[in-house]
């Protein structure tokens, strides 16, 4: 079994790589999706983050997650905090998804694999980019926020060339050239390496 990453900066197109590697049979674990999972249902995780953020950090029983990343990328510490709460949980998640899979390819999503060093328990990288006006677009369009909001989330993600260092393949997502393709080729390599 061949573990496989998939990252790149917010708006890079990610989701729309990993549908296509999904579209074409190969097992896909979105640590994002794993990540608002344990914010809403573990009760130790919304205790801890009771403490870190304060009550309002939910309503009811949901998450307020437009407050929460306000506090979160506004404040290095908390973002910090936070983290070393969820991801050893979406690691855990990510370990019984490859445990419970048959597949030769499986791959994990993840926005931060590389500043996370969780890049060290896959077998190879491939880098989503899309220029960076391109990408604030997608997020202000996609999420509702402000350009503003979006800088800020930038700026705790590494720049893409940083990123490239630790990456085996990079899909360029930038409206003119096929994705597809492009993945077609990285699944054809991976398949015979």
């Amino acid at each position: 079994m061949k573990k496989v990453g998939i990252t790149g900066g917010i708006g890079s197109g990610k989701t729309l790589v990993s549908k296509v590697i999904e579209s074409m049979g190969y097992p896909v674990f979105n640590s994002d999706y794993a990540a608002k999972k344990c914010l809403n249902t573990d009760p130790e995780v919304r205790a801890a983050l009771v403490s870190i953020c304060g009550e309002e950090i939910y309503s009811g029983a949901t998450l307020n997650r437009a407050l929460f990343a306000k506090k979160i990328f506004s404040n290095d510490q908390v973002l910090k905090s936070v983290n070393t709460i969820i991801h050893p949980r979406v690691r855990t998640a990510f370990n019984q998804f490859c445990t419970s899979s048959t597949s030769d390819l499986i791959f994990n999503e993840a926005a931060i694999l590389i500043e996370t060093g969780a890049y060290k328990n896959l077998d190879c990288i491939i880098l989503v980019t899309a220029p960076e006006q391109l990408r604030l677009k997608r997020v202000m369009k996609r999420d509702g926020v402000t350009e503003e909001e979006v800088k800020l989330r930038m700026e705790k993600q590494w720049y893409d060339t940083r990123k490239q260092t630790f990456s085996d393949f990079r899909i360029i997502n930038d409206n003119s050239q096929p994705v597809l393709a492009q993945v077609e080729q990285c699944i054809s390599q991976l398949i015979s390496s």
